[in-house]
C-alpha cells in the first residue's frame, strides 16, 4: 500500500554493536539476495482525483501498474542498496492527461569502520504528483495533487560515534530540493520550490544499559528559488528563513520488543528577506516549541505498532511566512494468520499559518488507510484497500485558496514478487 504519510524513523536504541553484516534498514531476505524484482496491478476508484472542494469533485476508476527492481549488496562491514519503483496510474474518466506517472529512486552506501564508528549516505529522488509521495518529511506542506512531474531530491549523510562505552555523538547534513512543476504568478513553484540545508549535531550519554540521554542542536537554512511572484510586488524568496534548534531527549529499551525515544527543545526562525514583501508589516525572527517522540512495539512475530508525534515549522502553500505543525501518526501491521497479514495507518496534521493575511488561521489534513494482504504462494499475494483523505480550515477557500476536500479510494490488485 502506498504510504498516505511517510512516518518518521524511529532512532536506534540500546548498545551498538557490529553483527556478521552491517545492513541497516535491510530485511533478511533482502540480506540474502542480491536483487528482487516485483509487479503491482490494481483496479481503483477514486472518488476525488483532483483533490478539489466537494462541489467541484471529479471521481474515476481506474488501473495502477507499479513495478519494482531492488539490488542490495551485503558484506562484512559495508552494504549498498538501490531502489526504482515505477508508478502508473490510469484514470479511465478524465478527458485529457489520463495517466499519472511516477518515479522513485532510493539510494544508501553504509560502513562501520569499527564497533564504535558507522556512517550512512543515502538519497532518494522522487518525481510524483500525490503529496504523501513527493514530501514526505512528516509534515505535509501541500496536502493537493499537484499536476505535472514534480520533483523531490534529499541527500543526506550521519555519522556515528562511540568515544566511550557510554559517551558518544551523531553528526550529520541533509539537503532537500523541491521543484514544483506548476510556474506563474502565485504558483506552487513560487510558494515551494525551495533548497532545504539542514546540519545536526546530537551528543549521547549511556547513563544506563538501556537508557541514553541526548544533547542536540540543528541548524536549518531554507532558500526559496522561484523566479515567479508569490503576491502582487512579493517575491518568492520573502519566506526564505534561518533556523536554530536546541533540544534535550532520551532513547529508551523498555524491554527487547519496546523501544521509543522522545526530543523537547525550542526553535528560533530568522526570516532575512522580510523586508521583500509589499506592503507588509512582519515580524524579523520568531520563537517556537520543538517536539518529537514516537514508540515501537513488535508485540509478536510479523506483527508491531509504530507512534510518532511531532511539532515544528513547515513551509505552507498558504501565503504566510510558514506554519507551525502538529503531526500525529500511527501505524499497525498485524499477521492475521500465516498468510493474512492487515495495515493500518492513521494520520493527523494540524497547522496554524503565522504572520500574513492568514495569521493564526488553522488548517487540518486527516488521512486513514487500510490494507490487507494475503499471500497466495511464494511469489504471488493478493491486495485490497481503502484510503480517505480530509483537508479543512478556517480559511473558507478564499482567495482560491482551496481548504477543504474529502477523498475516498478503494483498491484491489495481485503483486508478483520474486
Amino acid at each position: 500500500m502506498k504510504r498516505i504519510i511517510a512516518c518518521a524513523g524511529i532512532a536506534a536504541l540500546g548498545a551498538v554493536g557490529l553483527h556478521a553484516a552491517y545492513a541497516p534498514g535491510l530485511s533478511e531476505t533482502e540480506k540474502a539476495k542480491f536483487w528482487s524484482v516485483s509487479l503491482g496491478l490494481r483496479g481503483f476508484y477514486d472518488s476525488n482525483y483532483n483533490t478539489q472542494p466537494s462541489a467541484l469533485a471529479k471521481d474515476s476508476f481506474g488501473l495502477d501498474v507499479s513495478p519494482r527492481l531492488s539490488l542490495n549488496y551485503v558484506m562484512d562491514t559495508t552494504t549498498a542498496s538501490l531502489d526504482y519503483a515505477y508508478g502508473m496510474r490510469y484514470y479511465a474518466s478524465r478527458d485529457t492527461g489520463k495517466e499519472d506517472q511516477s518515479h522513485q529512486v532510493t539510494a544508501k552506501l553504509g560502513h562501520a569502520f569499527s564497533e564504535n564508528y558507522k556512517i550512512d549516505v543515502a538519497d532518494s529522488f522522487v518525481v510524483a504528483q500525490e503529496p504523501e509521495i513527493v514530501d514526505n518529511s512528516g509534515v505535509i506542506s501541500l496536502p493537493l495533487r499537484a499536476d505535472g512531474s514534480n520533483f523531490r531530491n534529499t541527500a543526506s549523510v550521519m555519522f556515528d560515534g562511540w568515544f566511550t562505552r557510554n559517551l558518544g555523538a551523531d553528526v550529520g547534513y541533509q539537503n532537500t530540493i523541491y521543484d514544483y512543476d506548476q510556474a506563474g504568478f502565485g504558483s506552487y513553484s513560487a510558494l515551494l520550490d525551495r533548497m532545504e540545508h539542514l546540519a545536526t549535531a546530537k551528543l549521547n550519554w549511556r547513563v544506563l544499559q538501556q537508557t541514553i540521554l541526548n544533547l542536540g542542536y540543528n541548524y536549518q537554512v531554507l532558500d526559496h528559488n522561484s523566479k515567479d511572484l508569490v503576491a502582487l510586488g512579493t517575491p518568492a524568496d520573502f519566506r526564505d528563513s534561518r533556523s536554530h534548534y536546541i533540544w534535550v531527549g532520551a532513547e529508551q529499551n523498555f524491554t527487547s520488543t519496546l523501544n521509543a525515544f522522545v526530543r523537547l527543545g525550542a526553535e528560533y526562525a530568522e526570516y532575512p528577506n522580510i523586508s521583500h514583501a509589499a506592503g507588509a508589516a512582519l515580524d524579523g525572527s520568531t520563537w517556537s516549541p520543538y517536539a518529537k517522540a514516537g514508540a515501537t512495539w513488535s508485540y509478536t512475530k510479523g506483527s508491531s505498532l509504530q507512534v510518532n508525534v511531532n511539532h515544528e515549522r513547515s513551509q505552507t502553500t498558504v501565503l504566510a511566512m510558514d506554519q507551525e505543525a502538529t503531526t500525529f501518526q500511527v501505524v499497525l501491521t498485524h499477521q492475521i494468520t500465516a498468510k493474512l497479514t492487515g495495515n493500518l495507518l492513521g494520520a493527523y496534521q494540524h497547522g496554524e499559518f503565522s504572520q500574513g493575511a492568514y495569521k493564526n488561521s488553522g488548517q487540518d489534513f486527516f488521512t486513514v488507510g487500510a490494507n490487507l494482504a494475503y499471500q497466495i504462494n511464494q511469489y504471488l499475494a493478493a491486495e485490497a484497500g481503502y484510503n480517505f483523505d480530509r483537508l479543512s480550515s478556517e480559511l473558507d477557500n478564499l482567495g482560491g485558496v482551496i481548504s477543504e476536500y474529502t477523498r475516498h479510494r478503494v483498491y484491489l490488485g495481485l503483486r508478483a514478487s520474486y
